[in-house]
């Protein structure tokens, strides 16, 4: 049943004011009062009509006394009335407003009510949805955008953001480095963290009565497409890379391949992280510093020195300060898609292929899964079955470690 206002009606969807003047004051006022509501809402369109109703009065006592005082011919101009009508600005409709301006909104509020650390996460989530959708209006995101937008944060990498090129890029842009440069993928948890962040917002839109219900409510990270990882590196590849006459990368190629340290972590390594452990040899700790944080609380450990890097060490690398002074995570990932045009049977891998091949060694050695994590980074798979390795253990031995990493060998082929 449509609603009833007394002296508004509605045409094309917008309510409308009008109210006849008295017969006798008509060639003074003119037929009518008649003015643009600026709304749709029921509700804020009776309130405005009591507003007129109101100055409809004043202008008929105003009339009725300039009438009495004077005498006017009957096409005569009427007097100059002091009454004046309000003006009213257009109403929204429900999920008119840009995403970009809610979003900003949202992150004004956000900013007052978040740690530093919090804020800083919401917010690149935020970036990433207004760099995808910022320009359309609230009521054009639909499940099906969302699902677009899962597509592709599934497909960032976790270094995305490190890229020379990545500056200004959008969500769909920063989804095609990704494939590009590395192959890689957040981790399931992070993914989730980025669009639970978006439809929080969204919610807040709801909140906010921008949108009638959250279009993305329904949507889980679970439901994700298939990922098809990136290749594992072969001997015969890890020959091949050794073997190329990029001098440069080959450093971090060996402590890539023979302690399963991430690019990251190997760009962050500083001379001072080298311990000598006297007859179990040098190690090296791997913590956060000015030039790289870690990943995980897990990726803070301790890895012993394969031979090979312990010769790097005393005839190639610094002895103080960065081990690789001029490398970054993005000449890193550059520089290996170089070899990758160069070496068409490397396609499909990526520096972080050869973490992936010191697993598989660990693996073929018969190293218990828990300990490679150990020495990788990785949570523990224990860990994953309930039992709290972090409380009730202290981890595996520096021997242990010492023995897993003095069995992984280089392939035969390899020159050094």
């Amino acid at each position: 049943m449509s609603t009833q206002i007394n002296y508004a009606y509605k045409r094309h969807n917008t309510w409308v004011y009008r109210r006849t003047y008295p017969k006798h004051l008509q060639h003074v006022l003119g037929s009518s009062l008649k003015q643009s509501l600026k709304t749709s809402d029921a509700k804020q369109a009776k309130a405005r009509v009591a507003e007129l109703n109101a100055k409809f009065t004043d202008i008929i006592t105003e009339a009725q006394a300039h009438v009495a005082l004077s005498t006017h011919e009957p096409n005569s101009k009427g007097p100059q009335l002091a009454v004046a009508l309000p003006r009213y600005h257009r109403a929204r409709l429900l999920g008119e407003q840009p995403v970009h301006e809610l979003a900003k909104l949202y992150l004004e509020e956000a900013s007052q009510k978040l740690r530093p650390g919090s804020f800083k996460s919401v917010r690149y989530a935020l970036e990433l949805l207004i760099s995808h959708l910022g320009k359309k209006q609230i009521r054009d995101i639909t499940q099906a955008t969302g699902r677009d937008v899962l597509r592709l944060i599934l497909k960032l990498s976790p270094n995305v953001r490190k890229y020379a090129d990545a500056r200004g890029a959008s969500l769909a842009e920063l989804a095609a480095l990704s494939e590009k440069h590395e192959g890689l993928s957040l981790t399931p948890q992070t993914q989730a963290r980025i669009f639970k962040q978006m439809q929080q917002f969204l919610d807040w839109c709801v909140h906010s009565g921008e949108l009638a219900s959250n279009p993305w409510e329904q949507l889980r990270v679970k439901d994700r497409p298939e990922v098809f990882p990136h290749k594992v590196l072969r001997d015969e590849h890890v020959t091949t890379l050794l073997n190329a006459t990029d001098r440069v990368l080959h450093s971090a190629l060996l402590f890539g391949l023979l302690t399963g340290m991430r690019s990251g972590e190997i760009c962050g390594l500083m001379a001072e992280d080298v311990t000598d452990k006297g007859n179990l040899g040098r190690f090296i700790h791997i913590r956060p510093n000015a030039i790289r944080q870690l990943k995980s609380k897990a990726a803070q450990r301790e890895v012993p020195l394969h031979s090979q890097l312990e010769i790097l060490l005393d005839n190639t690398l610094p002895t103080t300060g960065r081990l690789f002074p001029h490398m970054t995570v993005d000449w890193v990932v550059k520089r290996y898609a170089r070899l990758r045009r160069h070496y068409p049977d490397l396609g499909g891998t990526v520096f972080h292929s050869t973490r992936k091949w010191f697993i598989t060694q660990c693996e073929r050695t018969g190293t218990p899964e828990h300990f490679t994590a150990s020495l990788v980074g990785h949570h523990s798979a224990r860990s994953a079955n309930k039992l709290t390795y972090g409380l009730y253990s202290a981890g595996i031995s520096d021997a242990q470690k010492r023995a897993i990493i003095d069995q992984v060998r280089l392939p035969a082929g390899v020159t050094l």
